[in-house]
């Protein structure tokens, strides 16, 4: 098997011309796209519309160049995409192909590894499972899936896992209360945050980064010393499955790419992106003019507001800012941090990084042409 992997940006929410052109080029094989992970200009919050506006115009697009519904393309095509693309981020998706007839690499004495793919759904969940423990044991069920999709044996060969939740909205509020359920919050944007942690404590789960008995909803929210290192979860009105994809290298592939990841430990942490880079085998360590870093084809962050209120003994006023949610402050933060070192703005950055990765930090991974 072999991924591939290809990089666009939009004029719009809606804009998916360049994956055209790429189609039509015989560039991309629509038939062999399994994920798409991309930033919408929107607000990232429970109204932002321009994630269901990409996904709708990505579905149309694959499905009329493949002869199937939009519905067929739905169940199997992961689409996740966070709204905000504050300061200097550039609205982009990146497109994730597997070609399931590559040859695979033989084994070589160094075991070389190359960029796995793996994508898995979970079943539809009751308004009333949706931050619970029957949330994480699903998500953690599907992370599993994916890795064994992506012929991944070995957990820590795991460098991200994207997972793309739903929340509760008004209707599904309504409806369980109807039937007498008890939810764990009828507010759609607390929901969303529940999401998050049920998601990243269900990729904690799969990966072993946290023993079994630490996976409990009393731990969530307040040991954000438990987390995934790995995961990145969004939520959206968009959804009503948790969508998963797991990457990683694995011998068994025949990819072009490799990813790596490092755990960031504040919003000020540019050794890790430059760890990560090494990592990668790109020297680049000062200078964002290195011709390495064009090797890059796609890059990850998570990232969340310090809860203290203080990044390195200084005090910040992302929480108290009523005009513009904290969560808009932090993806223009880290997302001009990394910018400036891997000297391009087609980042992923997404906020809300509860139990994803250190508390107060996050998590970069970067794709990368294998050197």
């Amino acid at each position: 098997m072999r991924a591939s992997v290809h990089r666009f940006t939009m004029r719009d929410p809606g804009d998916v011309s360049e994956l055209a052109v790429a189609i039509s080029a015989g560039k991309v094989n629509p038939a062999h796209i399994v994920a798409v992970l991309g930033k919408t200009e929107g607000n990232g919050l429970v109204n932002d519309f321009t994630r269901g506006y990409l996904t709708q115009s990505l579905k149309l697009l694959l499905a009329e160049k493949l002869g199937q519904s939009m519905d067929a393309i739905g169940e199997k095509v992961i689409f996740v995409f966070s709204g905000g693309t504050e300061g200097v981020l550039t609205p982009h998706y990146v497109v994730f192909s597997v070609d399931p007839a590559a040859q695979p690499i033989a084994q070589t004495p160094t075991g070389k590894k190359t960029l796995a793919v793996g994508t898995a759904f979970t079943p539809v969940l009751a308004p009333e499972d949706l931050g619970r423990i029957a949330h994480v044991n699903s998500v953690a069920q599907a992370v599993r899936a994916a890795m064994a999709q992506a012929k991944i044996t070995d957990p820590a060969d795991v460098h991200f896992v994207q997972v793309k939740g739903p929340c509760v909205t008004t209707e599904r509020a309504a409806e369980a209360k109807a039937r007498g359920a008890q939810l764990v919050t009828t507010d759609p944007n607390k929901s969303m945050a529940y999401t998050r942690v049920a998601g990243a404590f269900g990729v904690a789960a799969a990966l072993g980064e946290l023993p079994p008995g630490q996976i409990r909803e009393d731990a969530f929210f307040s040991r954000l010393d438990w987390f995934s290192e790995r995961a990145s979860i969004s939520s959206g009105v968009e959804v009503a499955v948790n969508e998963v994809m797991v990457l990683g290298n694995s011998a068994a592939w025949n990819s072009d790419y490799v990813i790596a990841h490092r755990p960031m430990t504040d919003a000020l942490d540019i050794n890790a992106i430059y760890a990560c880079l090494a990592d990668l085998g790109i020297a680049a360590l000062g200078d964002n003019t290195a011709t390495g870093l064009r090797q890059i084809a796609a890059a990850m962050i998570k990232c969340e507001p310090d809860a203290s209120g203080y990044v390195r003994g200084q005090r910040h006023t992302m929480w108290q800012d009523g005009d513009i949610n904290a969560q808009r402050h932090i993806r223009g933060a880290v997302g001009g941090l990394v910018a400036g070192v891997i000297a391009d703005t087609r980042i992923f950055v997404s906020g809300g990084d509860e139990h994803q990765g250190p508390p107060g930090g996050g998590m970069i991974a970067l794709v990368a042409k294998a050197a």
